[in-house]
């Protein structure tokens, strides 16, 4: 089983959603997030003083899934969440040994 987390914009949550659904995968898990990478902010003027805004809007996207599934989303991740801009955000994949449905203490992939 694998973990992946994904790190997008705001705005391309629904769609990213809607192609983890499409494949097969129900359980997600979103977290609001704010940082940079390469962006590293931006200025913005309010009422005539001049801010710069260091960590921007981020949503942490976490799903568990089989190993044989881990291609198929990341690659429903990347079209839905890409953008061709800089600030796409960046996709971690980390190994799961164990999961555990706290319900019914199911175990492994029957737990997901």
């Amino acid at each position: 089983m694998k973990k992946i987390e994904a790190i997008i914009k705001p705005f391309k949550l629904d769609e990213v959603k809607d192609a983890l659904h499409e494949i097969g995968l129900m359980g997600i898990t979103v977290t609001e997030a704010k940082g940079f990478g390469r962006q590293k902010g931006h200025t913005e003027l309010y009422r005539g003083a001049e801010y710069i805004i260091d960590f921007l809007p981020k949503v942490k996207l976490e799903v568990v899934c089989t190993d044989d599934m881990t291609e198929r989303a990341v690659e429903a991740i990347m079209a839905a969440a890409r953008t061709g801009r800089i600030g796409d955000g960046k996709i971690f994949i980390t190994p799961v040994s164990e999961v555990i449905r706290i319900r019914t203490g199911e175990r492994g992939p029957d737990a997901i």
